[in-house]
């Protein structure tokens, strides 16, 4: 009884390890779950109590049960059976590939993370960087949408920090479920945006089964009630304008609904192409759909962070930068911002504005379609016809700002310019020409505290800082080593804005947003 026992000292640390492994599995573990849980579900009561659009169920469901859901989901497995038997490759071996795609697509959101630590950071990083100002915005429709409305806010992209403005000005309506590029799949960075609901997308992925697996994804996803944030131009501008829409995420969060509605047109049930297999079987009754509903967002900013970089982005002749190169400049703004700070010389980066526009419901949206009621062949016209309505309506309500406006009326009136260039009484002479004209149009202007000589003030100073425009005892010219730059501003309004002369007339007419997002 008495006697001792000697053992190696390797032996002991592998006891004592399992000890503490078998300690906080059983003992600690537990109770920390239990009060995450308890903490998260008293965060989703207190948020679904004052959001426009309260959080479905699908959103807080176990990413594993989620996962599984999208493994074996009927068109999943149908890929499964035709890929297996046309490579001769076992069933599982596809399943397994199956598995780690939707393991990497399949968010795992958490609440409190979501409306606690993300909210709070978000709101301190904008409001240090920007003057942040929400344009206009109609909660009451988002109230009034159909019980089984499937919501998807579609916005520019015009910085990286969409992400976080468009987070922080929502979290009040509702908790966004963002697409987010291979870039971002980096430790912790990954962990972090699956938390707050974001999914990972290859943007350029031809691999037939993975499209098939994120098309599932984002089809339960939007069944499933969960709101969602898409870009439909696909990647940031790179020059300031709009872009073309991708009809990628658009394609798949619409089929089921326009599938559903061309059966509705349609006397028989036609065939898929796959043996033994109708659009009857393969579509979901449409006394189980979901209104699709697409809300338009627009951005803007007086300073885009990344404004440089996605210029010189556009030479091709240029190397690609290295992750050295990246990580060297990104220090080197940070020290830069900093010793403005230091010197007393460091201002905000001016305005970044949010407008929210009225919804528009795809169901409204066919009814008055000249595409409505067509056969299948006609699926791609509609989903384009779709993203051009809604380009068309996101750009209407990108908000005017200072910047914009100062950088358009000297960058249009450059060939006219006299050598010494405009006074700044010029300038606002202009501006308010500018912006009466756009305010009849219904354009969504934003004139910082009502106060036009504040406005082109606040934007004169940003160019000049900025060294796009060159201050000369009171006369502003545009500098020529910068001149890209002020077209970058100047071009994020341009599609609201007349073309222009030399001298300042206007040569066709204005395009005028609708009348109910003035």
């Amino acid at each position: 009884m008495n006697s001792t026992i000697e053992i190696p000292l390797w032996l002991l640390f592998v006891l004592v390890a399992l000890a503490v492994v078998t300690s906080l599995q059983y003992f600690l573990l537990p109770p920390v779950r239990r009060l995450m849980r308890r903490r998260a579900n008293r965060v989703i009561d207190e948020v679904n109590s004052r959001l426009a659009l309260e959080l479905p169920s699908f959103k807080l469901t176990k990413r594993e049960v989620l996962i599984d859901r999208l493994v074996y989901h009927p068109d999943i497995m149908q890929e499964v059976e035709e890929r297996a038997r046309a490579e001769n490759t076992s069933r599982d071996v596809i399943l397994q590939q199956v598995r780690d795609y939707a393991t990497e697509i399949v968010p795992a959101f958490n609440a409190w993370l979501y409306f606690k630590w993300a909210y709070w950071v978000a709101r301190r990083i904008v409001h240090v960087l920007y003057r942040v100002r929400l344009g206009f915005s109609n909660d009451q429709a988002l109230k009034n949408l159909p019980a089984n409305a499937s919501v998807v806010f579609v916005m520019n992209h015009r910085s990286n920090m969409d992400y976080i403005i468009a987070t922080y000005l929502a979290a009040e309506r509702t908790a966004l479920s963002y697409a987010v590029g291979e870039w971002a799949r980096v430790w912790p960075l990954q962990q972090l945006i699956r938390s707050m609901g974001g999914y990972f997308v290859r943007r350029d992925s031809g691999d037939s089964l993975y499209r098939q697996v994120l098309q599932c994804y984002v089809q339960m996803a939007a069944e499933g009630g969960v709101p969602q944030a898409v870009f439909p131009e696909g990647g940031l501008s790179r020059d300031g304008k709009l872009r073309a829409p991708k009809l990628g995420l658009l394609g798949y969060l619409t089929k089921p609904f326009l599938d559903r509605q061309r059966l509705q047109h349609s006397d028989e049930p036609t065939s898929t192409g796959i043996q033994g297999v109708t659009e009857s079987d393969n579509t979901p009754s449409t006394d189980s759909a979901h209104e699709l509903v697409f809300i338009p967002v627009g951005i803007n900013y007086d300073r885009v962070l990344e404004d440089r970089t996605l210029l010189a982005s556009q030479d091709k002749s240029r190397p690609r930068a290295g992750t050295f190169f990246t990580i060297k400049r990104f220090f080197g703004f940070v020290g830069h911002q900093i010793r403005l700070v230091l010197t007393g010389r460091w201002y905000r980066f001016g305005y970044a504005c949010v407008n929210f526009g009225t919804p528009l419901l795809l169901s409204d949206w066919l009814a008055s379609s000249k595409l409505a009621g067509k056969n299948n062949a006609d699926w791609h016209h509609q989903v384009e016809a779709l993203a051009e309505e809604l380009m068309s309506r996101i750009g209407s309500i990108i908000p005017i700002l200072p910047v914009a406006v100062v950088a358009s009326i000297v960058r249009d009136r450059a060939s006219a310019l006299p050598e010494k260039g405009l006074s700044e009484i010029d300038i606002k002479q202009l501006s308010a020409t500018m912006m009466d004209r756009l305010s009849t149009g219904n354009s969504p202007v934003y004139i910082p505290r009502n106060d036009l000589d504040y406005a082109v003030t606040v934007g004169l100073r940003m160019l000049v800082l900025r060294h796009m425009l060159i201050d000369d005892d009171g006369w502003y010219r545009i500098n020529p080593d910068n001149a890209d730059l002020l077209d970058y501003y100047a071009s994020s309004i341009e599609h609201l804005w007349p073309a222009t002369d030399d001298t300042g007339t206007t040569v066709e007419q204005q395009q005028q947003a609708p009348a109910d997002f003035a």
